[in-house]
């Protein structure tokens, strides 16, 4: 899909605030970069254009431009699913506009995206959303649940007793909370601010002595888990012999969500207690679990990239032609001839632009 032109302002603006850049460094940049200019390209020939950036500055504007335009593509096809549902209010709209992460817009989107048929969808069918909102409500604090789930009994939509209508409100219900963006996120910040990266050995490999020992039965805070140790766990698990899992903060998430759901003078507080137990465990936390794991994988990535490109760096600086004091000349007409001394050991000494052409520069 074509990023409509009339995103570009928007999209450039979000990069100004992330950055603290100029508006016209980061619009001319974007320019840029739409006619199909390189990062290198733009460093070196285009400095007035972008008020002087190097290429770590340009090469950031753009991997945001990159990452904000899949952002606003997705959001169009969005707002056309939930449209064609002819369930979109103004003030989703509002949150889906301002959303600035793919996470939350994934979350807000969850509701409405087409499902495979589960649980909930089958309760559904047989009648029981009428029964979930009012467990949902806890409004009834009189009489028993069963009694006011006796409506909903109907042996001939397979609902044949008060308890299987209240297990099929359940599963309403338990999709319903497992779909707040809300409560998502509120999962996803225990679990990632305090959260325990678990590695353990296969079955098959327990008694195998492989290069992942030190990894057979390994915890570490999540956020804490350095680069090489995260790829070597994984590499570990794609041999087949570590099982890696995130062992979440439970009883702190549940006594959270409990609290966001649960009305103590209900008559149907234990049922929304054991739903919101089932919400967490069979469907949000797996779900955020993949998430945490692939943003650690790809922080893991990128902090790697970045020691292999220092480490890369030193090695292209070392002494070219052995321990001897070096002068380089990149010449140049309008820009000038740009001169670097470094010392017999690789040391910068001393740079400096000359235009010989015009007696400009002296050094």
């Amino acid at each position: 899909m074509a990023l409509p032109h009339e995103l570009i302002p928007r999209i450039a603006g979000f990069i100004i605030e992330e950055t603290a850049l100029k508006p016209s460094q980061v619009n001319n940049t974007v320019e840029l970069l739409r006619e199909g200019a390189t990062v290198p390209f733009i460093a070196r020939y285009r400095k007035e254009q972008t008020g002087e950036l190097d290429e770590v500055r340009i090469r950031e504007i753009e991997e945001r431009f990159a990452y904000f335009g899949e952002l606003e593509e997705r959001k169009i096809t969005i707002f056309k699913s939930i449209e064609e549902q002819g369930k979109l209010t103004p003030e989703l709209q509002a949150r889906i506009e301002a959303t600035r992460q793919k996470t939350e817009l994934e979350d807000l989107y969850l509701p409405y995206k087409p499902k495979r048929r589960t649980k909930a969808t089958i309760a559904r069918e047989r009648g029981l959303e009428p029964l979930a909102d009012l467990i949902f409500a806890q409004e009834l604090t009189g009489g028993n649940p069963e009694e006011a789930a006796l409506p909903f009994v109907d042996p001939g939509k397979e609902v044949p007793t008060a308890a299987a209508a209240i297990d099929g409100a359940g599963h309403i219900l338990a999709e319903r909370i497992a779909e707040d963006a809300d409560a998502r996120a509120m999962v996803r910040r225990f679990t990632d601010e305090a959260g325990i990266f678990c590695s353990k050995v296969s079955r098959e490999k327990k008694d195998t002595v492989t290069k992942f020992e030190m990894y057979y039965d390994y915890q570490e805070p999540l956020k804490k888990v350095p680069s090489h140790r995260m790829l070597a766990m994984r590499r570990g698990e794609k041999e087949e012999v570590l099982y890696l899992s995130i062992q979440a903060p439970t009883e702190d998430i549940l006594a959270s969500l409990k609290a966001r759901l649960v009305k103590r003078d209900s008559i149907f507080r234990a049922i929304m207690e054991g739903v919101a137990e089932d919400a967490y465990k069979r469907l949000i936390a797996p779900s955020i679990e993949v998430e945490l794991r692939l943003e650690a994988k790809n922080r893991a990535d990128e902090e790697a990239i970045r020691i292999f490109s220092r480490n890369l760096r030193n090695l292209l600086l070392a002494p070219p032609a052995g321990s001897r004091r070096v002068l380089g000349i990149d010449p140049g007409l309008r820009t000038g001839s740009k001169l670097a001394a470094v010392d017999a050991t690789g040391r910068f000494m001393e740079h400096v632009t000359i235009y010989p052409h015009t007696g400009a520069g002296k050094i």
